[in-house]
């Protein structure tokens, strides 16, 4: 660990990121879901399904979706009948979530507030361990590698979406203009606070490319890493196993 890390673009002292990264998703933890329509078109709702898929969940499994606080994969993931436990660091996010989760009626979730840097689930526990969309607002991200490899069984399966570089030619310039010009002001809009996303644009600018994340996977003891590129890299699925 470093004595800087990146906030946006910013380079700031780790627990400053930490603190100022729990603001950002306390501010937006009531309009997120319809800011992720708005920013995507809706396609994250595709991603995710796609994800879940690749995470095949079965019905005898436990599994530990990290950063899930508003439930958008763990709803997805209960659909199998597996035993979910939903983790975030921010309780404005779980309270979303389970806000979310009474009107549906989903019942059988646990719900808890955790730092994915520092689990407190005993070694070997879970069959699965999913993240999306929260592995780049962690503040050392090689550790919370190392706690996922931790705390999943062997023959356990690791598996992250989150957004990435473009690598289409053309694509990556007018995605960057739009980014980087509208997002801002969409959060503005719809959630009063284009500082949150203008935050959480240039996260994804610093979050490293696919290539060097499936390594950062792989250094974490994982095998047989793997990525999957959607959209030219907007977003990749990231997975790997532990033996």
């Amino acid at each position: 660990m470093t004595d800087t890390v990146s906030f946006g673009y910013e380079d700031v002292a780790p627990t400053e990121k930490t603190e100022r990264v729990g603001g950002v998703f306390t501010s937006v933890a009531s309009s997120y879901d319809l800011m992720n329509d708005a920013m995507s078109g809706g396609m994250h709702r595709l991603w995710k399904d796609r994800f879940v898929r690749r995470v095949k969940p079965r019905s005898h499994e436990q599994i530990l979706d990290m950063a899930g606080g508003t439930g958008d994969i763990a709803f997805r993931l209960a659909e199998s009948g597996a035993s979910i436990t939903v983790a975030d660091i921010n309780p404005a996010m779980l309270e979303v979530g389970m806000g979310r989760a009474a009107k549906r009626g989903i019942d059988g979730l646990v719900w808890t507030e955790a730092n994915a840097e520092v689990l407190t689930f005993p070694d070997r526990f879970f069959d699965a361990y999913t993240i999306a969309f929260g592995i780049r607002n962690v503040t050392d991200i090689p550790k919370a590698l190392r706690e996922a490899h931790r705390v999943l069984r062997r023959g356990g399966r690791f598996f992250c979406l989150e957004f990435s570089t473009v690598e289409w030619p053309g694509f990556a310039e007018v995605y960057d203009v739009y980014s980087h010009r509208l997002v801002p002001k969409l959060g503005q809009l719809l959630a009063r606070d284009a500082d949150s996303y203008r935050y959480l644009i240039e996260s994804i600018r610093r979050f490293p490319p696919m290539s060097q994340f499936q390594s950062m996977i792989g250094e974490a003891g994982f095998i047989n890493t793997t990525v999957e590129p959607i959209m030219g890299g907007l977003v990749a699925i990231h997975s790997g196993w532990k033996i």
